[in-house]
């Protein structure tokens, strides 16, 4: 069903079409509302409260925008009254960035079948990394970068979701991305001699080798 058939069913009371509403929604509606008040019970909260102002607003639903985009900012108006009664404000203006403009985020591609344990830890230290650096970001660039990295979503669905325009949302995401190399690169820079290690066991079996080799 798409989302006019899905609005109606829901309106003529069918209560499993709001479920698989949620159940299309919630994902990225946990990580929107997370990007903004960076913490993992009270992102549920907010979805929560935003699901239920939605079903009883539904009837306002016009179908201007996709579904998903009038729940988005169901959920951000949730999320940052919030904030605001916590009287937390980010100043984007004030934040300096001097990092290189090419600056991106090194992929780690998710492996399939069997997967060798180290790998797997390390992959998962490196996943906690990464979302630490991203709770760190200023609150501005973190749901456009959540959004738009993430999530996957268009420059102009992400504009259209954030009440932004295009040039906004293309100029926080290149400064969320150089924000988080910097952290990146701050957290993992003391680690770097440590990379690719050759002693131990490895240094023997490969020393032992040679040994037998020139033996022969």
């Amino acid at each position: 069903m798409d989302d006019t058939a899905l609005v109606d069913a829901v309106q003529h009371g069918d209560r499993d079409a709001f479920r698989e509403i949620m159940r299309r929604c919630n994902q990225r509606l946990f990580r929107v509302a997370r990007g903004v008040v960076n913490d993992d019970a009270e992102a549920e909260d907010v979805v929560q409260e935003a699901y239920a102002h939605a079903f009883e607003k539904l009837s306002t639903f016009r179908g201007d925008a996709a579904l998903l985009t009038w729940l988005t900012r169901i959920v951000l108006n949730e999320a940052h009254g919030r904030q605001r009664q916590r009287r937390w404000v980010v100043d984007v203006e004030q934040i300096e960035v001097s990092q290189m403009d090419n600056a991106s985020i090194v992929p780690f591609p998710a492996k399939f079948g069997y997967e060798d344990p180290a790998v797997a830890a390390a992959r998962e230290q490196a996943r906690m990394l990464l979302e630490e650096a991203i709770d760190r970001l200023p609150e501005a660039f973190r749901i456009v970068f959540v959004m738009r990295e993430i999530e996957g979503c268009t420059v102009e669905e992400t504009a259209a979701s954030l009440d932004l325009r295009t040039e906004t949302v293309k100029t926080r995401l290149h400064r969320a991305r150089r924000l988080l190399r910097t952290a990146l690169h701050d957290t993992l820079s003391g680690t770097l001699t440590d990379v690719f290690p050759f002693l131990g066991s490895r240094c023997d079996r490969m020393t032992d080798a040679v040994m037998r080799r020139l033996g022969a």
